[in-house]
């Protein structure tokens, strides 16, 4: 089925709009109906355009008929500005897959190949997605850390400004993650004084005025979920995000989306530990699993507010 008929949207007038206005749409990961509901439900409740992003291995865990089973029963109208996401396409394959099943929005991840790999391939994506009013998104430069099997990274390289012109021109991208120090996972600074490389940043903006930019590898990692997990027989130490202050600094650019995968996860082990620590009893799924649900929407709700600052800019 073609997108449309799901009530979903492309990326590009809701980009242009988060640019002019200056704040970001959040791409919050889902991987199953809890996460699904919590990051819709926040989206309405808080009146903000979203982009609801699946991974590779989300989409084969989930399956593509329970996938758009729940986005179909879901209701979605375009006023909503709704998107549906595929995360780190890693082939034109899997990206035609998820055009074909009726994402919205795609991004093809060649970024761990050479530079001229990674534009055909793009350019190869952006052409067929076109034909079917679906938006793209490629990647310039390499993120470190783990996000799933399918996207992990021993090194960091920062996206080349030289590079970001000829890149865009070649392969008719809509918009471009770019490298300036965030990571998958939740071990994102080796500091909390750490800083994103706004002067990279700046840089592309100067040879890319207007045109949209991503940040992946952006969850902020609250450190009260750390601590809950923590407290509640789990071991994840040292573990920090990038700052709010720098995130909601990013907004004010042509930052125009923010990947969230790393809190949601958190907010949901978090909720889900504190429960069978306190009630050792509990064995009903609908319980924990409402708990960790709940804990999910709150994040997503605060995050939409306070980081991306996209609460009430529906029409």
């Amino acid at each position: 089925m073609k997108y449309q008929e799901y009530g979903l949207v492309n990326t590009n007038a809701t980009f242009q709009d988060a640019i002019i206005n200056r704040y970001a749409i959040g791409a919050f990961n889902f991987y199953n109906l809890e996460t699904f509901a919590a990051i819709l439900g926040a989206a309405r409740q808080s009146h903000s355009p979203i982009i609801l992003a699946v991974s590779e291995s989300a989409l084969k865990y989930m399956g593509d008929d329970i996938l758009m089973s729940m986005i179909g029963a879901s209701h979605i109208t375009p006023d909503e500005r709704i998107t549906l996401h595929l995360d780190h396409g890693h082939s034109f394959d899997a990206c035609k897959h998820a055009i074909d099943l009726g994402f919205s929005s795609v991004m093809i991840d060649a970024s761990n190949l050479s530079f001229d790999e990674n534009v055909k391939i793009s350019a190869m994506v952006a052409e067929y997605a076109h034909q079917h009013n679906v938006s793209t998104e490629a990647e310039l430069g390499t993120l470190r850390g783990q996000e799933d099997e399918n996207t992990f990274s021993d090194t960091e390289l920062y996206t080349n400004p030289a590079d970001v012109y000829d890149f865009v021109s070649q392969t008719n991208v809509d918009s471009l993650a770019v490298a300036i120090g965030t990571s998958h996972g939740a071990y994102k600074m080796k500091s909390p004084t750490q800083e994103l490389r706004f002067d990279i940043l700046a840089n592309i903006m100067d040879l890319l005025p207007n045109f949209p930019l991503v940040l992946h590898g952006a969850s902020s990692v609250p450190s009260h979920l750390v601590q809950t997990i923590n407290e509640n027989g789990g071991d994840i130490k040292n573990a920090l995000g990038i700052p709010v202050q720098q995130l909601q600094r990013a907004t004010t650019t042509n930052i125009c989306k923010i990947n969230v995968d790393t809190d949601s996860r958190l907010a949901f082990t978090a909720a889900i530990r504190e429960t069978f620590n306190n009630k050792p009893d509990v064995f009903n799924p609908r319980e924990y699993l409402g708990a960790a649900m709940h804990a999910v929407y709150e994040n997503t709700l605060d995050e939409i507010i306070n980081i991306m600052g996209s609460a009430n800019r529906l029409a």
